[in-house]
């Protein structure tokens, strides 16, 4: 099934794939002049409207032209968002550039902000050439998804944005390494909370486990960081017995229960063991018996889970879809999910294919545009970054 982008998507890193595309200037939104350092004039839009969703790195946006706006605050710093106080349902105005893609919100000046004071120019030279590298292939990349390219054709690209990813972290690793202030070996066990579940770890196991631990922050400061991998993995592996008491698996019934489905009793009887059984063999390592028992389990489960209605579905879309087109809608959405669930793959994607082939027109005409914001007007009160 596709999906289409939900509005609480949000940008990772730098290395996330700008899914949107260009929108034109909507309709509505003013345009200002504003000047920049280096005294050059630019275009940029100025949006009222209301907030109707809030994240952490920006906003969704209902304009007073009815249209819709994602803006980003990137230029703006935590503190500053922090003392804006805002709120859902608050009016605001900003001013800010339209830019191609969420990805696009990234930009070196804010990469840079994270890095370390003592990197020096040079460096970041090379960092900028390098990270300009990177958006250049993420934007071929997403070039290549809307042309449906081959996994090989796409992952090839990947690799090409890992090896550039790789040369960076060589860079900013030992500035980073050198201003590291790790936790002691108390403090780190303390955040895992076992203390608070009575659970105590014998006194051996506490002095390997420390010897491990400070090993490892050896190894981590060194810049060794294969060996420093295997000395965590051995950590976690002594620890994993108290992780496994800490974060007991549910067990049968207790999952039956969240699931709230009505399976019957005979099927229950056949469902326990496989459930066991693959705990077992996960706790064993046994990679591929686990994998295994854990698809027959789900299949038998599959049975039992009522697909969500074709009304149920279609709320959770912001648009309103007209009645002609709900007609249409439903039984591709009926025949795609019973599609589904008989695993008929192949046969499913081309209804899904036509249910939202109709529904494109409303996506496409809903679609939000994207503002890098460099001025937010609260109640009077402006802000602009620091």
């Amino acid at each position: 099934m596709r999906k289409p982008i939900k509005k609480t998507w949000m940008l990772a890193s730098a290395l996330t794939i700008g899914m949107a595309v260009l929108t034109p200037l909507q309709a509505g939104a003013e345009e200002v002049k504003t000047t920049d350092s280096s005294i050059t004039v630019k275009l940029e839009q100025k949006i009222t409207g209301t907030i109707q969703y809030l994240n952490g790195d920006g906003m969704n946006l209902k304009g007073i032209d009815g249209k819709n706006y994602y803006v980003n605050f990137y230029k703006f710093s935590p503190e500053q968002i922090e003392k804006m106080n805002l709120v859902e349902g608050q009016e605001i105005s900003v001013e800010g550039s339209v830019v191609e893609s969420y990805s696009d919100f990234y930009t070196f000046e804010v990469y840079k902000r994270d890095l370390p004071k003592e990197v020096t120019k040079e460096d970041l030279t090379k960092l900028e050439k390098m990270f300009n590298e990177i958006k250049k292939l993420e934007k071929e990349v997403s070039a290549e998804l809307d042309k449906n390219a081959t996994d090989e054709v796409i992952d090839k690209k990947y690799e090409e944005m890992n090896k550039v990813y790789e040369e960076m972290h060589k860079i900013t690793k030992p500035y980073y390494l050198a201003i590291w202030q790790p936790q002691t070996y108390e403090e780190y066990m303390q955040d895992f909370g076992f203390k608070e579940k009575n659970i105590v770890i014998k006194e051996n196991d506490n002095t390997q486990l420390k010897a491990i631990y400070t090993e490892w922050v050896k190894l981590e400061k060194s810049g060794d960081e294969e060996k420093a991998s295997d000395k965590l993995e051995e950590f976690y592996k002594t620890l994993q017995p108290y992780l496994d008491e800490l974060h007991p698996p549910l067990t049968f019934e207790e999952l039956i229960k969240e699931l709230e489905l009505d399976i019957p009793a005979e099927t229950l009887a056949k469902l326990k063991p496989i459930y066991e059984n693959a705990l077992k063999a996960e706790k064993e390592e046994d990679v591929e018996l686990s994998d295994k028992l854990w698809q027959e389990f789900h299949k038998i489960i599959s049975e039992f889970i009522k697909p969500v209605t074709f009304e149920e579905y279609i709320s959770d879309y912001e648009f309103k879809i007209s009645e002609e087109d709900k007609k249409q809608l439903k039984p591709l959405y009926e025949e795609a999910v019973a599609l589904d669930k008989k695993e008929e793959t192949e046969k499913a994607q081309e209804k899904w294919d036509e249910f939202f082939k109709i529904l494109d027109p409303y996506f496409i005409a809903n679609k939000e545009t994207l503002i890098s914001a460099s001025k937010l007007t609260i109640n009077g009160q402006e802000y602009l970054p620091q």
